[in-house]
Formats: C-alpha cells, structure tokens, sequence
C-alpha cells in the first residue's frame, strides 16, 4: 500500500486543516502528538468514565474532534495534562503518522514488543516507522527524546529496544524465547492473563493488520484471533510472521504474498466488525465498527 496516503483510520476528516501549521520537522511533530494526548495507565492521572472511554476513539478524526471540543485551539497550543485526549501508545502512532501522511511523508505503524518500560519484561507496545528517503526510520512517538531514562534514541530507534510482534514469535516457536515475559503484565490476579503465546500470536495478526491500513486498537478482536492456542491455525502465523520479518529486509515477493493473504483469507482480514474488549469497562460485544 502507499503509505504517505491516508487510510479509513489516519484520515483526520474535516480537521484536516489543523495539520497544516504543524512544522515539518518530524520530532516537532511527536512534541505536538505528546501535547494531545495522555496514556489512559502511565499519564499519572486516573481517568474513569467518558474521560476513560476516550481510549476507544479508533479513528484520528475522533481524537481530533474530541481535543477541539475540549480546547479548541491550534494543535500546538500547550494543553494541560487533564486537558488532554486519553489514548494509549497506538493513539499516538496513529496520529504521528496521520500528520505525516499529510504532509506526504510515507509513514506507517509498527506492533510488537518494548523493553524499555518494565525491567525484565517486554510490554505490548506500537511505534512509527517513517521513510526519509533512504530507509525507514523507526520512533516512538510517545517517547520525549529528552528523557534522560532512555540510553537509546527513541526519534532514531536502532534494533533490539523495540521487537515485531512477528520476530518475536519467530522467538517463542523456537524457543528462544519466554512467551511469558511478553505482555501487558504478568498479573497473577487478572481473569486474563494478558501474556505468553497466545497474546504473542494476537499481535502478529494486528501487526499484519496496521501494515495494510487496518489501524485498528489494540482490544479489537476478529477473524481467528483466540486467547488460547488450543485450536489456533500457528502454522498459518508461523507463516505470517516469517513473511513479514522476510519482507522487513527486502523481500518483495514476501511482501506482495503476505498482504495478499490478509486480503483474501476471511480468518486474517478485517471486514469492519470486531468483538472488542475495551480496558474502559462495559460489555465485551461483536460491534460493526465501519
């Protein structure tokens, strides 16, 4: 796909017009994301109710719409903490990489696993990838490239901080990896246990899905996506993952092949309805989403 166009998620609508006073340089850009939104757990606010219900705004024209209700100014424009939109790690990627494609820069989103947040533990996580006319540059958006907790550059990501979600089931199907380690958390306490292979393989599944424009959130169920393994089709994710990681390095074919399997096979593709298990609480339900 054509990644500096917008998809059914990234398009920001009839606030569309508030990107173009944004400046072009792209860490000037995160700043702005960083000035929109908070994360609904590691903001140091509790929200609850319709302020929690904002993490589930899948679409950029959501995000926008509900930040001008509430402050109705230029993007740019410092917003309080409390003032912010509430989202989570794809909410800011998504609306990094909506600017981006504004502004014709080919941009997309990156699902997996970072390294950075808990210490001995790989928490679910999705970054941007933006091409800068050479390669593809990997940052995390949420990230301020001035905290001093990060010994890595989080606008220029090098390898091994962040992990697809595809190379680390590569990871756990041979072993080398504790499927354990790899989650929202390792909650003894939860009815879920929001780790181990079977998130793994979940994620994989979004990682295909946010690589062909289906940006969707990351409690959007659909197609074979299980919290068990027992049953799952894991050659068909073994197959996945190893021809994304193929065409992560080039591979054309590999990636023409892939995408054409998200498109064609009904298990894989999104066809704009999910059972979605939103953090905010209320019924888990089938909802068509559009």
């Amino acid at each position: 796909m054509d990644y500096a166009i917008q998809t059914r998620f990234s398009d920001p609508g009839v606030h569309a017009g508030l990107f173009d006073a944004l400046p072009d340089d792209v860490t000037e850009i995160a700043a702005v994301v960083r000035n929109l939104l908070i994360h609904y757990r590691g903001g140091g606010i509790e929200f609850t109710g319709e302020r929690l219900a904002e993490i589930d705004n899948r679409w950029v024209s959501a995000i926008l719409a509900t930040d001008q209700k509430r402050n109705g100014t230029p993007l740019a424009v410092p917003r309080e903490p409390v003032d912010r939109v509430v989202g989570c790690c794809r909410d800011y990627t998504l609306l990094f990489v909506s600017i981006l494609r504004h502004k014709g820069i080919p941009a997309r989103s990156r699902v997996g696993f970072g390294n950075y947040f808990t210490e001995g533990f790989n928490n679910d996580h999705v970054v941007a990838e933006y091409w800068n006319g050479d390669r593809w540059v990997m940052i995390d958006a949420e990230m301020d490239p001035a905290d001093p907790q990060f010994t890595f550059d989080v606008a220029d990501m090098p390898a091994g901080p962040f992990r697809s979600a595809a190379e680390v089931w590569q990871g756990y199907r041979a072993g080398e990896l504790n499927g354990d380690l790899f989650g929202v958390d390792t909650n003894p306490d939860a009815p879920l246990k929001l780790h181990g292979g079977w998130f793994i393989r979940t994620y994989v599944h979004y990682q295909l899905a946010h690589l062909n424009g289906d940006e969707l959130l990351l409690w959007d169920n659909w197609g074979t996506m299980s919290d068990t393994l027992d049953g799952a089709d894991v050659e068909l994710t073994d197959r996945i993952a190893g021809l994304m990681l193929a065409s992560d390095n080039g591979d054309d074919a590999a990636t023409k092949e892939v995408n054409d399997l998200y498109r064609t096979d009904p298990g894989l593709t999104y066809a704009g309805r999910a059972f979605v298990t939103s953090p905010a609480g209320g019924e888990f339900v089938w909802k068509d989403l559009g």
